[in-house]
């Protein structure tokens, strides 16, 4: 049988990693918890490296074909080592000498092995590891860092959780039903043989489960509750990391569902654009500002689910999609940094001021919200440039006027955030956070992530030209 195990190498370093962390904080006094975070780091960065490593070779596929290295998933691994990383910065900052702390760290890195797996999985039983792997740390990263609201936020992402797991095993019964193997390979070619309602139940189930992990329609609804209700360290995470694996897991399914039946490209066309219109208009009136990026959250997954209907049709779907992942991943944490930073301000009216008492967070709340929006020279730009461009030429104007559409929808609660920070202060204003202690991890983490998507906006070209290189034509 072809194993190759060593193809796993950054799974594998993830998590031993977190048993690592697990086991050894356990022995660890608490003011030296910092022994695990930086145990932690070493596992994420080796994570990073033997994932980028892997890229500049050749396709290859491991343990009998069920899991692919790719570029696409060569570049969710990284992807998700760094942004977890960064996160790992922020929780440095709300979790330094809570009790929880080493556990959550082995969360982190437990949670994101499931989505590296997610991502390469070419099996639909690997698929099923991939997303439990990745959804059980996540219930108990939420609960353990959010209180008493926590804990209800925690139990809608579990019931939620749960019964997208049970619709997505549904779907796996159901293809295997019909095809008697669950390998992709093995769909691609004997789904055009069975009845087509059948298909439909099975291959929808299965997305249904996936769109729970990457915060789209229909199983949206926990996203904006747990976001608020938990610590900022699991809000930052859960709108992040999960949607890396689950994002190119969906486009693995769809490459093989619709080699033969591209009606599967319209589905997910009309799915971008409802989670784009949802995410979107539901923002708009958010007073608290982790509700309002949670719901941000909801469309953004839209625009990433643009270039997945272009494939097989535009060259640019799939560079699109994962440039689009980076990029959404350091706005999105520079963000939610600035909210670490500033914890006592739980509502956007109260960052009224910021720019005159901390202008370097004002700034970088500046860039990570324009990047969100999608403004040049950021990096969403190109990515939404990409994948509107990649959507047009897979046939489907209409999604991408929806993007451009929904891009300027974007603008009003963007800017009433942002615009209430460089605002007069107000007379309490004095009373905002200065720079320095719990604060000044998640602050500079804040600035990092402003600056890596500006980077990564103005070097767009070296990127995209790696990622182009490294796929197969």
């Amino acid at each position: 049988m072809q194993m190759q195990p060593m193809l796993l190498l950054p799974e594998i370093i993830t998590f031993v990693g977190g048993l690592s962390v697990l086991l050894g904080g356990s022995f660890i006094a608490r003011h030296r918890q910092w022994i695990t975070r930086i145990a932690t780091a070493v596992a994420l960065l080796g994570a990073a490296f033997t994932a980028a490593l892997a890229m500049a070779g050749p396709p290859q596929t491991a343990f009998s074909d069920t899991f692919a290295v790719d570029t696409a998933t060569s570049a969710a691994r990284v992807i998700a080592a760094l942004t977890t990383l960064l996160i790992l910065g922020v929780a440095s900052g709300e979790l330094a000498g809570a009790p929880r702390e080493s556990d959550t760290y082995a969360l982190l890195l437990f949670a994101t092995t499931g989505v590296m797996i997610l991502a390469g999985a070419t099996d639909l039983l690997v698929l099923i590891a991939g997303f439990l792997l990745a959804s059980i740390p996540l219930y108990a990263i939420v609960g353990l860092t959010g209180g008493a609201a926590g804990a209800e936020a925690a139990m809608k992402t579990y019931f939620l959780g749960a019964l997208s797991g049970i619709v997505l095993m549904l779907g796996v019964t159901v293809l295997y039903a019909l095809t008697g193997d669950t390998g992709y390979t093995r769909l691609t070619q004997a789904l055009t043989e069975a009845p087509s309602a059948v298909v439909g139940v099975g291959v929808l189930s299965v997305l249904a489960g996936l769109l729970f992990k990457a915060g789209g329609i229909p199983a949206h609804f926990w996203v904006p509750d747990a976001a608020q209700g938990t610590g900022v360290t699991a809000a930052t995470f859960l709108t992040t990391v999960p949607k890396v694996g689950a994002v190119v897991a969906i486009y693995r399914l769809l490459t093989t569902v619709s080699a033969e039946n591209h009606s599967w490209l319209t589905v997910i066309a009309v799915l971008a654009a409802a989670s784009m219109f949802l995410g979107n208009l539901a923002a708009y009136w958010q007073r608290d500002p982790r509700r309002l990026l949670g719901w941000s959250t909801v469309a953004q997954v839209g625009f990433l689910l643009v270039p997945i209907a272009a494939t097989g049709r535009s060259d640019l779907a799939l560079p699109s999609m994962l440039f689009y992942l980076g990029a959404y991943a350091l706005a999105n944490i520079g963000a939610f940094a600035v909210t670490a930073a500033l914890p006592t301000l739980r509502e956007v009216t109260a960052y009224r001021g910021l720019a005159k008492f901390r202008p370097g967070l004002a700034m970088a709340l500046l860039v990570s919200l324009l990047s969100l929006i999608g403004i040049p020279p950021l990096a969403v730009f190109v990515g939404k440039f990409t994948t509107a461009t990649a959507a047009w030429d897979g046939g489907y104007g209409w999604l991408a006027l929806v993007v451009m559409l929904n891009t300027l929808l974007s603008l009003f609660y963007y800017l009433r955030w942002f615009g209430t920070v460089f605002s007069r202060p107000s007379t309490n204003a004095a009373s905002l956070p200065s720079s320095g202690g719990a604060t000044r991890w998640p602050a500079t983490i804040a600035v990092i992530a402003a600056v890596g998507s500006l980077g990564l906006g103005i070097s767009a070209g070296f990127f995209w030209d790696v990622l182009a290189r490294s796929i197969p034509s």
